[in-house]
Order: C-alpha cells, then structure tokens, then sequence
C-alpha cells in the first residue's frame, strides 16, 4: 500500500475477541487504530470505553483528533520541527534536520503526513490477533526524518482482560523515533456522567517535564510535591483539574492536564500507570517498558464539535472537554532536543526501537 492513500481496505474493520471472551476490540488498517474496545463493568455489562466514530472514513478526514491511532515516526512536540543528530540543545549546523510543522512553533505527532495518517498493512490475523506493519522511507511524504523506519504493531486480546500491544521499529540510518498508541478513554463509556469526577488515577511519578505556554519543553524537570501534578496517591482527575488553572500546566489560558510523567521507576512486571471509575467499576493497569506517561484530560475537545458514538450516547450528543482521558505511554517528549534528559532516541543499524505494554482490565466494586 502506497503511504498516505487511503486504499479501499484502509477501513475495513478487523474484529478480536479474547480467548476467555473478556475482551472485544476493532481496528482499521488506517493508522493502526483503534476503533472500538469493549470490556465488563462491574454488573458484568461490556462497554465500549475508547473513544471514536461510527464511520471509520472520519478517522482520515478528521484526522487531527487523534483517535485511537499509533502516533510516529516520533510522538509529541519537537521544538520548531528540527534536530541534531547527535542531539544538541540548539539545532544548528550541517547535522540539523526540519521536519513539517503543523503548528506555529513546533512539530506536532510528526507533523502533517505522521504514522497515524498511513494505511499500515494488515496480516497474520486470528481470531485475537493482528499485525499491522509500515515501511516509512527516508525524508517521505513531507517528513524530513532521516533513514527507512520498518514498524510493527502487534495488538492481542489475551485472557484475564489483558490486551498487550508490541511495538518494534529498525532503521537503516540513524533517526529519532518515538512511538505511542493515542488512545482517548472514558471507563464509563459516557452513561453514569459526563465528566471525569468519577475517574480517579495514580501512578508514581515524581516529576515532570516542565513545559512553556505552547507545551514546549524547556530542558527542565519539575517536582510534582504541593501540585496538582501529584498522582502518587490517588486521586480524582475531575476534581484535580480546576486546581490546575492558576499555573496553566497544560499552556497558556489552558485548565486541565496535557503534560509528560517520568515514572519513578521502570518496571514491566508492575502497572506503571492506574486509571479507574467508581461509577462503572471498569480499572485498567497498565505495564510497560516505557519511562514515561502523557496524559491530557480532552481540554478544548468541545470546539471540535465530534459526534460520540452511538455506544457512547451519540450522535446526538458531542465529546466535551474533560470528559475523557487520552493515555500516551512513551519515552520522555522532545528529549532529542534536549540532552539534560539523558535519553537516547536516537536509533538505527544495530539499535533497533521496542515498545511493549499490557493493558489489564478489572472491576472495582465500592
């Protein structure tokens, strides 16, 4: 499939179901995404909890929400669409690469053609299993990355309401790379409320990456104590989110979350990051080899004006703003342009890019 066009399969649905049939999920081959995703509630009711449309041709048309796709060749915001490799603080100089902008100060998921815009091929498909795979050429369709990026995506339903999503990425010369699977999530799919009171989270993570007006990192880590970036305990997202407005974390004039955790230690064996609604019941863990999270509590999505889902109470009704969280699991954003990080994305030949994550589904019951 050529990258970019959208081909006559690029929306077929594929459906899963777990082994255990504790999970049901659907995707596209357009962006690797995630259309749908169904797992039980507390009264052993399946709800479809991830954010999306009914016609799966507004996921290339409205593309810019970033609904449920696999979001590359390097996720978040890179400071005015350039790099170093080696990286540098200030990019400058015959090593300097410009990729697309499509915002004024930066370059946003890649830009205007990034992985969530392609038509990835689909194979090995089961019954509880699909492959999606992109080959990205060098400075393609816009980009200006160097080197061919090869990625994998491997989505399984496994028993226990356990979805593992595997991410592998090579590249024939040296370019940043930095993947995650955007997906928006309401654990209540939109029938006990409409906002995020009901959804409580932790997760231990000490600092953050501080951030300027436009989201831009500046180099810094903050510290989470006596902030409302604390997660360590847990805590209501909802009622977290007003607290946030005198010191604008998530951009100038913004109230709610859209900003990067470093977790405070790396563990695969042990969930990273917890989310939850007392309403519904529904819990997801989630393990990971990743350091970090982005979460963002869907400021501004009301302007947009998307028509939920009909599993969702649509279309008569929109998604609103903080009425949903998108879960980024990642490495530390724009880390290739600042080296204080201490992160190395730079891969290539004899370096190849692994992202792994279990997604565990279980119930709470108050």
């Amino acid at each position: 499939m050529l990258p970019g066009k959208a081909q006559d399969n690029a929306f077929t649905p594929i459906h899963l179901v777990a082994p255990d049939a504790s999970l049901r999920a659907t995707f596209i081959s357009f962006g690797a995404t995630t259309t749908n995703f169904w797992t039980m509630d507390k009264n052993g009711v399946f709800r479809d909890i991830i954010l999306g449309f009914d016609d799966p041709t507004l996921y290339q048309s409205l593309a810019d929400a970033y609904f449920g796709p696999v979001i590359g060749r390097y996720a978040n915001r890179i400071r005015n669409g350039t790099f170093t490799i080696p990286i540098s603080k200030n990019a400058s100089g015959s090593n300097k690469f410009f990729i697309s902008r499509n915002q004024a100060n930066d370059t946003l998921h890649s830009g205007i053609d990034g992985f969530s815009r392609r038509v990835w091929n689909a194979s090995n498909v089961s019954s509880n299993s699909v492959t999606f795979t992109l080959i990205d050429p060098a400075a393609s369709n816009n980009q200006g990355f160097p080197g061919t990026v090869l990625t994998t995506v491997i989505y399984t339903l496994q028993r226990h309401s356990t979805w593992k999503i595997s991410i592998h990425a090579t590249a024939s010369a040296k370019t940043p790379i930095m993947l995650t699977g955007h997906h928006y999530w309401n654990l209540e799919a939109y029938q006990e409320s409409q906002d995020l009171i009901g959804h409580f989270s932790k997760f231990k993570a000490s600092k953050f990456v501080a951030t300027d007006g436009n989201l831009i990192p500046t180099g810094q880590l903050s510290h989470v104590s006596e902030t409302p970036m604390n997660f360590k305990e847990a805590k209501s997202i909802g009622t977290s989110i007003p607290a946030t407005a005198e010191a604008q974390f998530c951009g100038t004039g913004c109230v709610g979350y859209d900003n990067c955790w470093l977790f405070d230690t790396v563990d695969d064996k042990k969930a990273a990051f917890s989310a939850w609604s007392v309403n519904s019941g529904i819990k997801l863990d989630i393990l990971t080899n990743q350091p970090a999270v982005q979460m963002f509590s869907c400021n501004g999505v009301s302007a947009a004006s998307i028509p939920r889902k009909t599993t969702q109470g649509g279309p008569g009704a929109i998604y609103t703003d903080h009425s949903c969280i998108a879960i980024e699991i990642e490495s530390v954003i724009d880390a290739i342009n600042n080296p204080e990080f201490g992160v190395d994305q730079i891969y290539g030949p004899g370096r190849a890019y692994d992202w792994e994550a279990f997604y565990v589904f279980s119930n709470i019951r108050n």
